[in-house]
C-alpha cells in the first residue's frame, strides 16, 4: 500500500451534489473559467474558505462544506505546494485537464467534515 497525504477541499452546494453523484469518489470537472483545481493542505484553511467565502457566494449556494480525502503521495510529488497568503494558506494547483487523473489517485472516499450556511 502506498503512502497517502490528507488534503482538504472547500466546496459549495453544487459541487457537493456532483461529488455525491460520484458516490464520493471524485471531484467534478472544472468549469471553463476554472483553470485549476486547488485542494488545500490544512483543515483550518479549508474551514476559512468554506465559512468566509462560500457562504457569501451565490454560485456556491450560499453554503460552504469542507471535504477531507486521501491522495497517493507519490502522485502528488509532481506538483509544487503553492503558498497564497500566510503560512497556513497552502494548496496544490492541479491543472483542470489533469483532474481525471488526480481523481484516480484518491484513496478511499471523499468525506464531508463540516458545513456552513449563510448567517
Amino acid at each position: 500500500m502506498s503512502a497517502t497525504i490528507t488534503l482538504y477541499r472547500p466546496i459549495g452546494a453544487k459541487e457537493l451534489a456532483l461529488i455525491r453523484d460520484s458516490d464520493f469518489r471524485a471531484f467534478p470537472p472544472r468549469l471553463p473559467h476554472q483553470p485549476i483545481f486547488y485542494p488545500v493542505l490544512t483543515e483550518s484553511y479549508a474551514h476559512q474558505i468554506a465559512r468566509d467565502w462560500n457562504t457569501s457566494d451565490a454560485a456556491s449556494g450560499f453554503a460552504g462544506y469542507v471535504t477531507r480525502f486521501q491522495v497517493d503521495t507519490m502522485y502528488l510529488q509532481q506538483f509544487d505546494v503553492q503558498t497564497v497568503g500566510g503560512a497556513v494558506h497552502q494548496e496544490y494547483w492541479i491543472p483542470a485537464e489533469q483532474l481525471d487523473e488526480f481523481n484516480q489517485h484518491i484513496i478511499g472516499s471523499i468525506e464531508v467534515i463540516a458545513a456552513y450556511e449563510r448567517p
